[in-house]
């Protein structure tokens, strides 16, 4: 037996046992959290906080302790396992794999969030794009990204595949048409069904493909028809991304057995809203009106207004059919001719819609203000509304700028206010990101006749104001400390600070365009941001600017771990204004419900509430992929009837086959290959421009060009330019 080391009480380590005796406290306790105070008192050491600050950071950088945002703790990493590989260190953890059309990939890991992981093609070990998978991986010396191979396919991403059918005497397999899936899928000729040869179909996989068993084995669930019409590829996009086309029947079944019947007893525990001045403003096309506005003066003055929030959780049981299903798609997703909703439609668009002249059950963010606009109360719960009105953004804005008609004298009262609201907002580091949004005109057929720019008014930012004020004040209910009182696990939407390295790039590019960034603090980042935006709406050269400067900022997520909002300036921010269309929401009603019912404070699981804020997380991300899919699917079914055409367009990107245009009156783009120009181009390292070798002539981000449109490619959502100048 070896001898017992004694125990080092109140001595200063050495960094390296200091790294080993802090990280085997952590493995040792993998459920604790710890600051380094609090590492300082469990060892009973006597080296400083700033010693043991830079070995809890280094053993984060290496994996094997993660950083939480609460009171800078950290907690061991449960997913990272230590491995020697002669001198290499190596790790394993979980994460989502990104495939590119070259067959390598990225696996995305929550626990890495600023640091992909890069798998060659050879290491897939048969992992499919949107699978979760475990992976083996080391920092390469020399290299910015971290290198692995997969070893499990822990979870498929999807089970049911879109592609082509093509039938031979024997069998038949199927062609996906995802560009990054590297395997055809074998389909007995009795899996095969009604579907015909050369139809687009769905495939659901029975049995996944091993390294004996190079194809996966699947069936034929449904047969969309022959490929190219608008109506199979935007449902192919959905299926693509993994979202169901239909609901169970178990979960139609649950939702028709509910009933609009109001119970007195429901309405004697909820506040009474309905013989107050109350309104909804939505899109023209909108079906699920999800929020309402009411607004009445109080004697002494003062103006209330409500935030009404259709009251979902009433009547989607928890863990019920409806629950788990509203969870497992977490979001609606809104392709440019459908909706793709998370709850059935009696829920969405009946039940649960704040539509005008008919009682719904709601769940109120309530504030009052004084004369000068401040806050002088709020109040949280259930209550009861009646929505005199259903406006348009269209006829709100008519009675902002007009003064005249039905409830202008309301709507002129919210917006004074609302303009209070954001001029703060914007005062305290809210940033402005005013990026065009695309919008269609349809013909009955769903076939793009024009395109045209949404423009944000008064009136679509007035409700935005008061939804963010909604949003924020809930999260500072439920998460801002209060003295003794342990803290709440809470739905946060967090959005962190920017990628230094990538402000500084992007500063060096706008300095080139005559535009100073002040990139000092992160405080002077989101002003100098504000700025720019201002700028470009004076020089339209600056415009190229404003999407370059969103690609520097960290993506908004779920998580429990609450960093703030840095892009709204919100020290708290969650999302409770949306609950037939988030599912986030949909948690965050539940933990505010609880906790306004108790006297003391009520504490749902924390890792599973985190695990789903991840889940939520990736199914948003899937959904605003599909969003964007639709988008420019449409672009390109409209650029059909332009080729031909010359259009003016300006540089918005380049890759290693060409260069991105936009086109400025329609905002489609299109690329002009490097091997159709007129010199053979190189990239600078920033990708920000590039020069001709022969002719030293430069392109940059940002620079107009003259271009005709050659030819459009449906399948593959692509445009081909030619420079016209």
């Amino acid at each position: 037996m070896s001898k017992r080391k004694p125990s080092i009480k109140g001595k200063k380590l050495s960094v390296k046992i200091l790294s080993d005796k802090v990280y085997n406290l952590f493995r040792s306790k993998p459920s604790k959290r710890y600051n380094a105070k609090q590492v300082i008192n469990k060892l009973k050491v006597a080296n400083n906080r700033t010693s043991v600050e830079s070995v809890l950071e280094k053993l984060t950088g290496t994996g094997q302790l993660r950083a939480l945002s609460s009171n800078d703790k950290y907690q061991f990493n449960k997913q990272a396992v230590i491995s020697e590989k002669g001198k290499k260190q190596e790790l394993s953890v979980e994460g989502i794999l990104d495939m590119t059309r070259t067959g390598a990939g990225f696996v995305v890991c929550d626990d890495l969030p600023d640091d992909d992981i890069y798998i060659h093609s050879r290491n897939m070990n048969n992992a499919l794009d949107g699978d979760k998978v475990r992976v083996i991986y080391a920092k390469v010396p020399g290299r910015k990204r971290a290198e692995g191979r997969i070893m499990d396919v822990l979870e498929r991403g999807s089970e049911y595949f879109i592609g082509t059918l093509n039938l031979t005497a024997n069998y038949g397999f199927v062609i996906p048409d995802k560009e990054n899936m590297f395997t055809d899928i074998y389909i007995p000729l009795d899996k095969v069904g009604v579907a015909k040869n050369g139809e687009k179909v769905v495939v659901k996989i029975e049995r996944w493909h091993t390294k004996k068993q190079k194809s996966p084995i699947g069936r034929i669930t449904e047969s969309l028809g022959k490929p190219g019409s608008s109506d199979v590829e935007m449902k192919s996009i959905l299926i693509q991304k993994g979202f169901e086309l239909s609901f169970p029947e178990e979960v139609i079944a649950e939702s028709e057995a509910l009933t609009d019947v109001m119970s007195e007893a429901d309405i004697a525990k909820r506040r009474d809203f309905r013989a107050i001045t109350t309104f909804t403003i939505d899109p023209l096309t909108a079906k699920d009106f999800d929020d309402a506005l009411s607004i009445q003066y109080l004697e002494n003055g003062h103006c209330e207004i409500g935030v009404h929030i259709a009251d979902v959780t009433h009547y989607v049981a928890f863990n019920s059919e409806l629950d788990k299903e509203a969870f497992k798609r977490s979001t609606s997703v809104y392709l440019v001719d459908r909706v793709l909703p998370m709850l059935p439609e009696k829920i969405s668009n009946g039940l649960c819609s704040l539509r005008p002249n008919e009682d719904k059950f709601t769940f109120s963010a309530v504030f009052t203000f004084d004369k000068n606009h401040k806050i002088v109360k709020q109040w949280f719960g259930k209550t009861i509304i009646h929505s005199d009105r259903r406006f348009t953004y269209e006829e709100a804005q008519e009675r902002i700028e007009s003064g005249e008609g039905d409830f202008a004298v309301e709507i002129k009262a919210m917006n004074k206010i609302a303009h209070q609201l954001r001029k703060k907002r914007y005062k305290e580091g809210s940033i402005s990101f005013e990026s065009p949004e695309v919008k269609f005109r349809l013909d009955e057929e769903g076939a793009p006749v024009e395109l045209y720019v949404k423009v944000r008014k008064d009136a679509n930012l007035l409700v935005e104001d008061f939804m963010l004020l909604a949003n924020k004040k809930v999260a500072e209910y439920i998460g801002k400390p209060q003295e003794g009182v342990a803290k709440i696990p809470f739905v946060y939407r967090v959005h962190d600070l920017p990628d230094y390295g990538k402000v500084e790039d992007f500063a060096k590019f706008a300095m080139a365009l005559g535009f100073k960034l002040n990139i000092s603090t992160p405080k002077e980042i989101a002003a100098s941001f504000n700025l720019l935006q201002t700028a470009a709406d004076d020089n339209p050269e600056l415009r190229v600017l404003g999407p370059l400067a969103i690609r520097t900022m960290a993506k908004a997520v779920y998580t429990i771990e609450n960093i703030g909002h840095y892009g709204l300036g919100f020290d708290y921010y969650t999302h409770f204004t949306s609950p037939i269309r988030r599912y986030s929401d949909v948690l965050v009603h539940r933990v505010l419900e609880l906790n306004l019912n108790s006297d003391s404070p009520v504490r749902v699981n924390a890792e599973k509430l985190e695990e789903q804020c991840k889940h939520i997380s990736r199914q948003e991300r899937k959904a605003a992929d599909a969003e964007r899919q639709s988008v420019k699917y449409k672009q390109v079914e409209y650029m059909q009837q332009h080729i031909g055409q010359v259009f003016d367009g300006v540089v918005n990107g380049f890759s290693e086959r060409g260069v991105f245009i936009e086109m400025t009156e329609n905002m489609c783009e299109g690329m002009i290959t490097f091997d159709s120009m007129f010199d053979k181009f190189t990239i600078d390292e920033n990708r920000l421009s590039i020069k001709g070798r022969d002719t030293g002539f430069i392109y940059k981000m940002g620079d107009p060009v003259k271009v005709k449109v050659i030819n459009t490619n449906l399948q593959k959502r692509q445009v081909t330019l030619e420079l016209e100048d």
